[in-house]
């Protein structure tokens, strides 16, 4: 008799496991996914810390081949941050390949492209800077402080004082600035009015 009850109660808790995979097991096999992928990660980033740059390089380009959909966009531009130590035109070409990769998402494109504009500010034209960069100024993009302190300094840097100053007053005229942001503003803005040159 116990034999039949043991049956059942097996043949219950089946069904009931049965049932949780139909539902969840997508999300269990996700989730044990991401957790592979995540370590895989971390493993790269402390190659990066641990001054072993062209290891960590690899481990981030494995990544990006055959990680998730958003840790295959954080490892690309963790690559091309990598590269930029070493080879700062293939890192801004890596940078340009994610900027036009509308599957990265906008967040991220404009993170690449204004990581791009920051190895280009003190070296590209600021006409080429800021056809780059201009677009990441407006009042809805994720990045705006920070590409507009870049065309600031990349304006004053070349020499054209009067850019400098329209992106110095947007920094501090408007409200949202970080302090920090607006603190380095003010600097520039001092400097520009003391006729310093960058």
């Amino acid at each position: 008799m116990t034999d039949i009850f043991q049956e059942v109660d097996e043949e219950v808790r089946r069904e009931q496991l049965k049932k949780v995979w139909q539902r969840y097991g997508n999300y269990i096999i996700a989730g044990c996914l991401l957790l592979v992928v995540g370590a895989a990660f971390e493993q790269a980033a402390t190659l990066a810390e641990s001054g072993k740059p062209q290891e960590a390089e690899a481990a981030f380009a494995k990544l990006a081949n055959d990680g998730t959909a958003g840790y295959r966009v954080l490892s690309r531009l963790r690559e091309a941050a990598e590269l930029a130590q070493s080879d700062p035109k293939a890192a801004i070409k890596a940078y340009d390949e994610i900027a036009a990769d509308r599957g990265a998402g906008q967040v991220m494109q404009d993170l690449a492209t204004l990581r791009a504009g920051l190895l280009l500010a003190d070296q590209a034209p600021y006409a080429d800077v800021r056809s780059r960069l201009e677009p990441l100024t407006g009042a809805w993009r994720a990045f705006r402080y920070s590409a507009r302190e870049l065309l600031a300094l990349s304006a004053w840097t070349h020499g054209d004082v009067n850019a400098a100053r329209q992106w110095t007053d947007a920094i501090i005229g408007d409200p949202q600035t970080p302090p920090s942001a607006r603190s380095r503003a003010e600097v520039l803005a001092q400097l520009i009015a003391a006729g310093g040159k960058g």
